[in-house]
């Protein structure tokens, strides 16, 4: 006779359950996304979705707040390899510096459900989200080379960038929830920034 729960633990042996984790957390990023809104979210829906038992969920994530955290954080990595690819093309630090911001005003753009619940949610006050600090601290790694460099005016970097991530947060934020405004091109604004916030000369960003 066959013992089911021998054959469970073969597909448990074979990757089932970490497949099938993956594919929650990738349902929940794109749910997420069409929701904009955290508290919007059910482990239920999610299942659904999938078409699989709640109790399958369950199994992977003790609560909503478990599973939103895990898609934001896997949202963030997928963003973050992104940001990484688009600065190993730039030839300097201040092509870097360009090319980082403007990939994340892109992706905040392509998925701005996302960005409201990745930076606007409850779930800030809730958990942990000290996964979000690394893209500030590359920033003012690569403002800090721009200064060292002698590509942009000495200054404090930690000042600098965090002046430089708030004028874009900003801007960005207001896309998203304005986008009815009669918004410039990304790229006009984030060189407006990269010239009056980090003091990179025009003639630098034209190179």
């Amino acid at each position: 006779m066959n013992d089911p729960s021998a054959s469970a633990r073969d597909r448990n042996r074979r990757g089932h359950g970490a497949r099938l984790r993956e594919e929650i957390v990738t349902t929940a990023i794109r749910m997420l996304d069409e929701l904009a809104d955290d508290q919007a979210l059910s482990l239920r829906a999610v299942a659904r979705e999938i078409g699989i038992a709640a109790t399958s969920v369950y199994l992977h994530f003790a609560d909503r707040d478990d599973l939103v955290f895990a898609a934001l954080q896997q949202a963030h990595a997928e963003l973050m390899d992104s940001v990484r690819e688009a600065a190993d093309q730039a030839a300097d630090p201040v092509a870097e510096l360009r090319a980082r911001t403007l990939v994340l005003g892109g992706w905040a753009w392509q998925h701005p459900g996302l960005y409201k619940v990745l930076h606007e949610s409850t779930l800030n006050q809730r958990a942990d989200m000290s996964f979000k600090r690394v893209l500030g601290e590359q920033t003012t790694d690569v403002v800090r080379r721009c200064i060292d460099q002698g590509l942009a005016r000495e200054d404090d970097a930690d000042e600098v960038s965090l002046d430089l991530r708030s004028a874009v947060h900003g801007a960005v934020s207001m896309r998203v929830n304005e986008p009815d405004l009669p918004w410039p091109p990304l790229e006009e604004q984030v060189d407006r920034y990269l010239v009056k916030l980090v003091g990179v000369t025009p003639a630098t960003l034209a190179r």
